[in-house]
């Protein structure tokens, strides 16, 4: 039993020891960086003379090729939407090179290989773009295991710094959200990004008809200081026609 003794003694410890000292707040990691996000888009926007276009791209094609292409494989095997339209982005870069690589110290570096940045959503929220390195030379099951390898880490928390500065351009696929058409901020020192939306049907003129086909809107946000519309629109049309060619994406 405690004895009355025992319980002053306690109280009197308790007036005389020090106060505890306060642990302090662990930071709000959601909040840096969508403050880092936020200097990186307004550096954009204030240094970057952006220019845009969109058009509207037939994916019929691409997309009874990719349902066929996934039919003769087993679950684990099979391709998402995304992984073809990943390579003729990158693979249309040959035709338009100035939209791949960087603005540094007053001039555009142009790469000569396509690392991908594939915009990804974390966890709590924010986007992240790592790259998919050398994107125009991977098959689709390549560029399929780097995209799953990718976004995993992403979602761990597992990226390799090299996967966040390497990126030349960017790829930005609002389409599973709903999002018919975006216009996305170039990422810097990058030059372009590119924005895809949701795959509708459409009353569409195929080959002297009105048919019910497959339509996707494709943009392009790009630097004025190192290509122009023209050069921008041939990019667009680049993308549109490797998408009829789905069997040569592989």
């Amino acid at each position: 039993m405690i004895s009355r003794a025992d319980v002053e003694r306690v109280a009197a410890a308790r007036k005389t020891a020090p106060a505890a000292v306060a642990k302090p707040a662990a930071p709000d990691w959601h909040a840096q960086m969508r403050k880092a996000i936020a200097a990186a888009m307004s550096r954009s926007k204030r240094e970057i003379p952006h220019y845009y276009l969109a058009t509207d791209i037939d994916v019929t094609v691409v997309t009874e090729w990719l349902s066929a292409e996934n039919v003769k494989r087993g679950v684990a095997e099979r391709l998402l939407p995304v992984v073809p339209l990943m390579k003729a982005v990158a693979v249309a870069l040959r035709e338009v090179p100035e939209l791949n690589g960087f603005w540094v110290d007053g001039a555009f570096r142009p790469s000569a290989a396509v690392h991908l940045g594939m915009a990804i959503a974390m966890r709590g929220g924010g986007l992240v773009a790592p790259a998919i390195h050398d994107a125009h030379t991977k098959s689709l099951d390549a560029l399929m295991a780097d995209l799953r390898d990718v976004t995993t880490r992403v979602r761990g928390g597992r990226l390799r710094s090299s996967e966040m500065s390497d990126p030349t351009i960017t790829l930005s696929n609002l389409g599973e959200q709903g999002v018919e058409g975006l216009f996305g901020v170039i990422y810097p020192p990058q030059v372009a990004i590119v924005g895809l939306g949701k795959v509708t049907e459409r009353a569409w003129a195929h080959q002297g008809t009105v048919a019910i086909r497959k339509v996707m809107t494709a943009t392009l946000s790009a630097d004025h200081r190192v290509s122009d519309g023209h050069r921008g629109g041939l990019y667009l049309a680049a993308l549109a026609r490797l998408l009829q060619e789905p069997e040569n994406l592989r």
